[in-house]
């Protein structure tokens, strides 16, 4: 493939949360390693364009992204806490040492998930919005949001000759320059709707069905939450521990939304725009005049004890 200054993005459609996740894992990735990249929407279907400043392949892309997740990847160490369950004394702790100068971008990182000043009546923390899981079925989201980015190999992959090298830049062009398989029996955030598997319709139970997923995706989304700063905010059901496009609902639902631009933007103007008080609460025609053209929707819902994210509406 030749050297090029633009890159169509294929693999991530704008009804997924975490291929806006993954794109926001890639500008990460990228700017971390100086290469200070610009994204956009555009065509039919739609699918985001990555802008450089100076000509690379798609594997100088991949390579590159893989390099800067390796070095984001440093961040993610919670101190053996496997989910946001963890009381306030506890938070502060964590987010103290996470505001030492020693500590890189932690956190931002930290930020984006916890506060202490969100608490539950139980004096435990308000997870992020996008947190969907705190055991259920041996699934753990710290424990995930360590090993995903950092290449862990889960149990059922740990034992193959040769040892998959699940960071290796292979990934990361499968998740971003094809359209998704999910062939990789890695582990996942539930941020994709795929993995939403339901009774109806099946011959037989779905739920020890082995998983699938595009493991370079999820590894450039557990980076890009980062890029999601969240705060403790009064709402009339009380504090809740809210991100950028977290939209509560009267009942106590969760949405997550994303704005679609038309107009190559860094990684900070777009987290203006997610900052942007009519994402959430407005007309997003009001909006016309910074590129955006759409906003997208994603529900939280739950599946029993599970919980997923739906695919996006256009709002």
């Amino acid at each position: 493939m030749s050297a090029t200054t633009t890159h169509r993005l294929e693999g991530l459609e704008p009804d997924n949360l975490l291929a806006f996740l993954a794109l926001l894992g890639l500008l990460r990735a990228l700017d971390v390693v100086g290469w200070r990249p610009r994204a956009h929407w555009t065509g039919m279907p739609l699918r985001p364009v990555l802008t450089l400043r100076s000509a690379a392949t798609a594997a100088q892309v991949a390579e590159k992204a893989a390099e800067g997740c390796a070095t984001l990847a440093s961040d993610h160490n919670f101190d053996g806490e496997k989910d946001l369950t963890f009381d306030a004394a506890r938070a502060r702790s964590l987010l103290e040492e996470a505001n030492k100068p020693e500590a890189g971008a932690r956190m931002a990182l930290f930020g984006s998930l916890f506060s202490d000043a969100a608490l539950k009546d139980d004096g435990r923390i308000l997870a992020a919005p996008l947190c969907a899981m705190f055991g259920q079925g041996h699934q753990h989201f710290l424990t995930r949001l360590t090993d995903v980015p950092r290449g862990v190999l889960p149990k059922t992959m740990a034992k193959r000759r040769p040892l998959p090298d699940l960071n290796a830049p292979s990934y990361l062009i499968a998740a971003l320059f094809e359209p998704w398989v999910r062939t990789d029996e890695t582990d996942g955030f539930r941020w994709d709707p795929a993995e939403d598997r339901r009774y109806a319709m099946r011959f037989k139970n779905p739920s020890g069905d082995a998983g699938r997923t595009v493991h370079g995706a999820n590894r450039l989304a557990s980076l890009g939450i980062a890029a999601l700063p969240g705060a403790a905010v009064e709402r009339r059901r009380g504090i809740r521990f809210l991100t950028l496009g977290a939209e509560p609902g009267p009942d106590g639902s969760m949405a997550m939304n994303w704005p679609i631009w038309s107009c190559a933007a860094s990684l900070a103007a777009i987290q203006a725009l997610l900052g942007h008080p009519q994402l959430v609460s407005g007309d997003v025609t009001g909006m016309r005049h910074l590129g955006v053209v759409e906003r997208r929707r994603a529900r939280r819902i739950a599946n029993g004890k599970f919980m997923n994210f739906t695919r996006a509406e256009v709002v």
